[in-house]
């Protein structure tokens, strides 16, 4: 593939979680995320985007909505649960990002807030409509998601290359 290749990230955030007296890591999905999951699932499907690689939290709450969520895929994508997305700083997803395989276009991340939301904003250079308004208003609410748009190899990842192609979050006002 070429420097100029047409790259793809998707950031999910996971679905609304119960608080529990587990550690945060454990916390499982509330009864809305566990609805939320698998309607973000079906909004994904349905973009017809064709995803090379999921990287998912090993958090309960990433998993149960990964799973749920994939269900409504025709096809399921090959996915790596990652313990570094799990309270990921924006810089540490940056870097992670820029060991993604040069064959993978489009990858879904499946991660928590603020790393989602935060590294959304510093990767976006500009958007697409009214999408980086919406999602700064709606705080990158649980389940929601972005596309975000980009050249090149992953390791030229950096801080406004990218375009938010899309915001999605349900519930979302319009």
């Amino acid at each position: 593939m070429s420097a100029e290749t047409p790259r793809r990230i998707v950031l999910l955030r996971h679905a609304k979680a119960e608080w529990s007296q587990q550690s945060d890591h454990e916390r499982p999905l509330a009864e809305r995320g566990r609805k939320e999951a698998p309607v973000a699932g079906r909004r994904l499907a349905d973009s017809g985007i064709d995803f090379d690689l999921a990287l998912c939290s090993t958090a309960t709450r990433t998993r149960e909505t990964w799973k749920l969520a994939v269900h409504e895929f025709a096809q399921r994508p090959r996915t790596v649960y990652e313990e570094r997305l799990y309270e990921a700083s924006v810089g540490e997803l940056i870097a992670l990002f820029g060991e993604i395989p040069d064959d993978v276009r489009t990858v879904l991340v499946i991660g928590h807030n603020p790393g989602m939301h935060g590294v959304a904003d510093v990767l976006a250079g500009q958007a697409e409509g009214d999408a980086l308004t919406r999602m700064t208003r709606d705080g990158f609410s649980t389940a929601a998601y972005a596309v975000i748009d980009f050249q090149g190899p992953w390791k030229s990842l950096e801080p406004g290359v990218g375009k938010i192609a899309e915001y999605w979050a349900p519930n979302a006002r319009v």
